[in-house]
């Protein structure tokens, strides 16, 4: 019987040497020679010999800390991945398949500290080893780096029968500790299922944080035990709700994926839903948002600010936020805070007599914020707030209300510029700037009568009609810096990003398309940056491997969009051109290269030029004619810029 299945084995190798001895072609790897796709890439990543084996159709996964259930649930999963995918890359991996390599049939997996929780700056580090002979080893500090780990080894498999890369060596860590999505599920509604798969796709991406944005204007959609009739006269319907089972269900899921679940329950502002319930402690509920006479009420159509000089106002949100505490074990609490509109604060009678005996919006504004902030951190909280709240034009308050130690604050507006702002007023910052991060921009504007789209010569309300646009397209974001101008010092003050998603023209029908792949690009850049060991940025380089990994999430069930046609996937190099606005700085920095340290600049500009052509010779010999550089010079993309 060993005898006969030893014979099985050979044959079934022979068959896959006859399988990969035909590459059609190669996708450039993490330490530039690798011909396997890990997305997002490692940040360092060995494989000298690019063999690969047979995996065992018994192969299993062990662990000594099986007690751990969120550890337990994920090995299963990903034994079960592991052993049915039966991946097929959109472009065959180049490899050395040996026939006397044995089959892999275990990996195992070590965790040095079982119960680190799962929190903002827990460790995600793993090492990976998978040799030539011999079980595979994965060991990390945390059950969450060891997620981490589970996900590239899963993405180190491929084929049917499946084969697995051996001889492999990684040792992997994020740069940032907050990766995040946020997800709008007021304006329109998302079932459980649908974030489920959200969640799965992220911890595909080794992603961390989904940022829960629950409750808005338009509806209330969480089933608040202590406040049942928020949900039952703010929602949509009792079709479109959560209820704690809902939560525990996707708290529970994001664990068992290593992803935090943070909610936001957004307030004084974005807060009409509530009206519906109790329309005593709303402002300006049910107006028009943009009256003929006078100030605008909201920032888009659905008005009401909750009345901070209201003390029911305090009865109620405080009910919600212990709820929501008790729901969500996540250490932050988003409060939100964001796009506080005079106008409808000053529709209140109430209101209107504070300013008239010389209050202000901002003072109250911190009335709301002195009555709400302590009892969010009397629950063990940290609070993060939307920047406007520190950073607004019209209705802010002080630093000395926002203790540093204890408030996080989230940039949307003015890219580069506010985060420089918060981090150099001392304050830790979450990035989701909407020049970068936004994924519902472009995508015109939601109004029913705006004029201008009728427009008979054009064609176009500019910038996709949104008020954020253009669309931001994958490379848009990977391209993004989050720490572009800052100093040392202030960079450790960022603890990341996050894309996100508003709903007015989103819900579950158009889901997986508007996030994926375009927030894998920001997946990668927070994990091990966008640039190459030289520092040159390599979004060229990742176009293929984005592609390939498109592909694979695809067929593990999640929707992303294609980021190009198939034909430029199986011809590399030939949808690539030349940089023109990188040839025209070569050029001028060629001219006027009268020190090293120009010489240098234009050196690396024309190795950027040369990698993102690479490996088509045709574009590579057009480069020069545009560039007006020699030949010689341009074409190859390894020179070292140093000299």
């Amino acid at each position: 019987m060993c005898c006969k299945n030893t014979m099985v084995l050979k044959v079934v190798a022979l068959l896959v040497l006859c399988l990969l001895s035909f590459p059609t072609g190669h996708v450039e790897g993490a330490n530039g020679g690798s011909a396997i796709n890990v997305w997002p890439k490692p940040r360092n990543f060995s494989w000298p010999s690019q063999q690969a084996a047979l995996l065992s159709p018994a192969f299993t996964i062990t662990t000594s800390n099986a007690h751990h259930r969120h550890l337990f649930a994920a090995v299963n999963r990903y034994r079960r991945l592991i052993l049915s995918e039966h991946h097929r890359p959109l472009v065959n991996p180049t490899v050395n398949f040996s026939v006397n390599i044995p089959p892999l049939s275990s990996l195992v997996v070590t965790v040095a500290d079982p119960l680190a929780p799962l929190h903002h700056g827990v460790d995600e580090s793993y090492s990976l080893i998978i040799p030539t002979s011999g079980p595979a080893n994965l060991n990390a500090e945390t059950v969450w780096g060891a997620m981490r780990g589970l996900e590239t080894f899963s993405q180190l498999v491929w084929g049917n029968p499946s084969v697995v890369a051996v001889g492999v060596s990684v040792w992997d860590s994020p740069l940032f500790g907050h990766r995040g999505f946020m997800l709008d599920t007021s304006r329109n509604y998302y079932p459980v299922e649908d974030i489920l798969r959200t969640i799965d796709a992220m911890s595909m991406n080794k992603l961390n944080v989904f940022h829960w944005h629950i409750t808005d204007a338009h509806s209330f959609p969480l089933v608040v035990p202590s406040e049942p009739s928020l949900a039952e006269k703010g929602s949509y319907g009792s079709d479109m709700q959560y209820s704690p089972v809902d939560v525990r269900k996707i708290v529970e899921y994001g664990l068992d994926h290593g992803v935090r679940v943070l909610p936001e329950i957004d307030a004084p502002g974005h807060t009409g839903s509530w009206a519906l319930a109790y329309p005593e402690i709303v402002t300006c509920a049910n107006m028009f948002w943009w009256p003929a006479q006078g100030d605008p009420l909201a920032a888009e159509p659905g008005t009401g600010h909750l009345n901070p000089l209201n003390p029911k106002t305090y009865q109620v949100l405080k009910n919600v936020i212990r709820d929501v505490t008790m729901l969500f074990p996540e250490p932050f609490y988003h409060a939100g805070a964001d796009e506080v509109i005079p106008g409808c604060w000053k529709t209140d009678p109430t209101v209107q007599s504070f300013l008239s005996k010389g209050g202000t919006l901002s003072q109250a504004l911190e009335i709301f914020i002195n009555s709400t902030l302590p009892y969010i951190l009397s629950l063990n909280r940290t609070v993060v707030y939307w920047e406007d709240v520190f950073l607004s034009e019209t209705v802010k308050v002080q630093s000395s209300n926002l203790p540093k130690e204890q408030v996080i604050l989230q940039t949307w507006n003015n890219g580069h510029n506010n985060t420089k702002r918060i981090v150099s007023s001392g304050y830790r910052a979450i990035v989701s700037s909407a020049d970068f991060y936004y994924l519902d921009c472009g995508h015109g504007d939601f109004t029913g009568n705006n004029s201008n789209y009728d427009n008979q010569t054009s064609g176009s309300t500019g910038n996709g009609g949104s008020w954020c646009g253009p669309f931001k397209t994958w490379q848009t974001i990977y391209n993004y810096d989050i720490t572009f101008g800052l100093t040392e010092e202030e960079e450790k003050l960022v603890l990341g990003g996050e894309v996100a998603l508003w709903s007015e023209q989103s819900d579950q029908t158009v889901l997986d398309g508007r996030i994926w792949p375009r927030t894998s690009a920001m997946a990668e850049t927070l994990w091990s940056g966008n640039r190459d060991s030289n520092g040159v940025k390599r979004s060229a380089e990742a176009t293929n491997r984005l592609n390939e990994w498109r592909g694979r999430m695809v067929s593990r069930g999640i929707g992303a969009e294609p980021i190009q046609p198939l034909w430029c996937i199986r011809n590399p190099g030939q949808a690539e051109k030349p940089d023109a606005d990188c040839c025209a700085g070569a050029n001028s920095l060629k001219a006027a290269a009268s020190t090293t340290e120009d010489k240098r600049a234009a050196c690396n500009c024309i190795k950027t030029a040369a990698q993102s052509i690479q490996p088509n010779p045709q574009a590579a010999q057009a480069l020069p004619a545009n560039c007006g550089i020699s030949f010689p010079y341009t074409i190859s993309p390894n020179i070292d810029c140093s000299k």
